[in-house]
């Protein structure tokens, strides 16, 4: 090893050190060792993990599948035929439609296609971290404008930040970690005068009012990103596409960095899934109207304020500090997403809902946290 070699080493792994990455925190693994309990005792409230999807029925159609499938062989026409699926399902031809490895590798896909170093991407805070990570990997800029008070869009000041450098726009509609939609009018807005390409993340879109799919091709430099993580509950298998006009899609199915992006087996089960899409429906049904006793009940706490919700989570604020929260909910068994300070609130938390014994769990030991 000379020493050229030896000095650009340290600096790249130094450089690399430097680099923003997502971490996961807290497991219930290490959680249940930590306290010397059962993991089935855990309460994870932290992910926004679909438990309402039928299990039973989810491993049959998996089981099945194992049965059906080679894999000795690599995919061959899955990709196309979930497409097939999708288009009936979201209601557009299947040329507006790709297919990627959950939403965080589109948005990565994305980036690496339209980034390059020294543009800027615009979005608002907080929202999702995975856009700023990839974009500061690619050597872009990344700037957020906070979000107003009532968690809505501040387009204005947005607006102003436009420039002919801005070659990306990420929208989280409705919004990770405040849970409400952003008005359609302000969304439509921003991305009509835009001077590059918009993400309009629906990851949650199942659990929503409204969803611009119908209208996507009134917007010809948008890409719907939606998830099979949320509202299918494959969160493990790691499946997204995207909704956009067919010369975004036809881009960003062709320009994948690699071959076979999505294992065969995953896109199976997705199409499988699709076609038994009352498992779905059903749990997002009974998702959301858990989610309107979650916000009832937690709303009667005193110390605690949970706000409107149109995903599969809700965003609460406590009046004791969130640090101590957190730590008392975690010697209970319990991991919710603790955000801290978010715009004019100080002791945010996200929310999953949960199945109800498991917000029962949660509600008692907010009451006696608050009450401490």
């Amino acid at each position: 090893m000379n020493a050229s070699y030896q000095t650009w080493f340290k600096q790249k792994l130094a450089k690399l050190q430097t680099i923003d990455c997502y971490s996961a925190g807290v497991t219930p693994e290490g959680l249940a060792e930590q306290l010397g309990i059962d993991q089935s005792k855990i309460v994870k409230l932290n992910f926004n993990e679909n438990l309402f999807i039928d299990r039973t029925k989810q491993t049959a159609i998996m089981k099945q599948l194992a049965d059906e499938i080679d894999l000795r062989l690599y995919p061959e026409d899955e990709e196309a035929k979930l497409r097939e699926q999708l288009s009936g399902y979201m209601d557009v031809p299947k040329d507006f439609l790709a297919v990627g490895n959950a939403g965080d590798e589109l948005i990565d896909r994305i980036v690496r296609l339209f980034i390059e170093p020294g543009d800027v991407a615009v979005s608002f805070m907080p929202s999702f971290a995975i856009p700023r990570l990839c974009v500061k990997r690619q050597g872009g800029e990344y700037v957020a404008v906070p979000l107003k008070g009532d968690f809505q869009l501040d387009t204005d000041a947005m607006l102003s930040i436009f420039s002919d450098k801005t070659r990306l726009l990420y929208l989280c509609s409705p919004n990770n970690p405040t849970s409400n939609q952003m008005k359609p009018q302000d969304i439509e807005k921003l991305t009509k005068v835009f001077p590059g390409i918009v993400i309009l993340d629906e990851a949650y879109g199942e659990f929503a009012d409204y969803s611009f799919v119908p209208r996507i091709r009134e917007f010809p430099n948008m890409i719907i990103l939606r998830t099979f993580s949320k509202a299918f509950g494959l969160a493990m298998l790691r499946l997204g596409y995207v909704v956009a006009n067919p010369e975004l899609a036809a881009v960003l199915r062709d320009k994948a960095p690699l071959p076979y992006p999505v294992s065969g087996f995953t896109i199976r089960m997705g199409i499988k899934l699709l076609g038994n899409i009352d498992i779905e429906q059903t749990a997002v049904a009974a998702l959301v109207a858990e989610r309107g006793k979650l916000i009832k009940q937690l709303n009667q706490i005193a110390g605690v304020e949970a706000f409107p919700s149109q995903a599969d989570f809700v965003l609460i604020n406590t009046k004791a500090p969130a640090d101590e929260v957190y730590m008392k909910l975690l010697k209970r068994g319990i991991i919710l997403k603790k955000w801290g300070p978010l715009l004019q609130y100080e002791n945010c938390f996200r929310v999953t809902v949960g199945l109800p014994e498991m917000n029962a769990k949660l509600i008692e030991a907010l009451k006696q946290i608050q009450g401490d």
